[in-house]
């Protein structure tokens, strides 16, 4: 993978954690009060796994971006040999863009899920949310592994803990009922 695809996917991941992190408040009186399964992880596990997995999406990401742009070059390699024309690369493949597209988007429901949860204080909309996230991120995966098989295997633990943490989500709102949009 080149460095320069790897430090705008990990620029890009760092700001959605950052971003998430800015509204996270674990330690707020509405959050403490809240009833939670008896499955859910203990604290320290949240911090740890999403760190991971930021990790492991950047690098996916990146490989699957510099895939991208091998096909494409190859793609136009192949078309100039055919056509006789001469040979080019075109920077923004529709692969390429497509897969930009999806990972913003991805990264946007991301950050988003914990304004709606802490800020917000609204368990129903991001368990909502937290279920549109697993979907995107599910997509990320597949659109992952169609350019890079291995980074597509190593990207399926961040849409499986997505679909956790929307079950999570679900489970929260569902034992609370009444309890979003209070400022205690």
């Amino acid at each position: 993978m080149k460095p320069m695809t790897l430090a705008c996917t990990a620029a890009a991941t760092v700001a959605t954690a950052a971003a998430g992190s800015a509204a996270t408040d674990p330690d707020s009186g509405w959050y403490r009060r809240l009833r939670k399964p008896d499955w859910q992880p203990p604290a320290i596990a949240f911090p740890v796994v999403w760190t991971a997995l930021y990790a492991d999406l950047a690098v996916s990401s990146a490989v699957a971006l510099d895939s991208a742009a091998a096909l494409d070059k190859a793609a136009a390699t192949d078309k100039a040999a055919t056509d006789g024309a001469a040979t080019g690369t075109r920077n923004h493949s529709r692969e390429v863009r497509s897969y930009r597209g999806a990972l913003a988007a991805n990264l946007v429901l991301n950050a988003t899920w914990s304004w709606l949860f802490w800020r917000s204080r609204r368990p129903w909309l991001a368990a909502a949310e937290a279920a549109l996230l697993a979907v995107s991120s599910a997509d990320l995966v597949r659109r992952t592994h169609r350019l890079s098989p291995g980074a597509g295997v190593s990207l399926a633990p961040y849409a499986a803990w997505c679909g956790f943490a929307t079950a999570l989500s679900t489970a929260i709102a569902g034992i609370n009922p009444g309890k979003g949009n209070r400022r205690q």
